[in-house]
C-alpha cells in the first residue's frame, strides 16, 4: 500500500476510512446528531490510546476511525505509549474492517 503525506481537510479526503481524534469538524461533516447518537448508544466511554469505528454518514468515507488520543502531561506520564497506541489501534481496526484505503490527521 502506498504511503503518501497531503495536506488537506481530512473530511475531504477520498479514502475509505478517515481517523478522528475529536475533531468537531469531522462531526459536523458527518452529520452531528447521527454521529453523536450512534456513539452514544453503542460505543460509549473509551479511554486515552484507545480507538474506535463507527459510520461515516455524510462523509464520502465509509467509515470514521475514532483514535482517542492522549493529553500532553509531560514527557513522563504514559502520553508517548498512548499516542503510539491510537495509531496501532487505528490500523488494528482497519484491518479487522478489511479496510483498504485509510486518512490519518496528525495526532496529538
Amino acid at each position: 500500500m502506498p504511503f503518501r503525506i497531503v495536506r488537506n481537510d481530512i473530511t475531504k479526503m477520498h479514502t475509505e476510512a478517515i481517523v478522528n481524534t475529536a475533531n468537531e469538524y469531522v462531526y459536523k461533516a458527518a452529520g452531528y446528531d447521527k454521529l453523536l447518537k450512534y456513539r452514544k448508544e453503542k460505543i460509549g466511554f473509551v479511554p486515552e490510546g484507545g480507538a474506535f469505528i463507527t459510520p461515516g454518514f455524510n462523509l464520502e468515507a465509509r467509515y470514521i476511525i475514532h483514535a482517542v488520543s492522549p493529553r500532553y502531561m509531560g514527557g513522563d506520564k504514559g502520553g508517548e505509549e498512548k499516542l503510539r497506541s491510537c495509531y496501532r489501534k487505528g490500523l488494528q481496526i482497519a484491518k479487522q474492517n478489511s479496510i483498504k484505503s485509510i486518512s490519518f490527521p496528525l495526532i496529538s
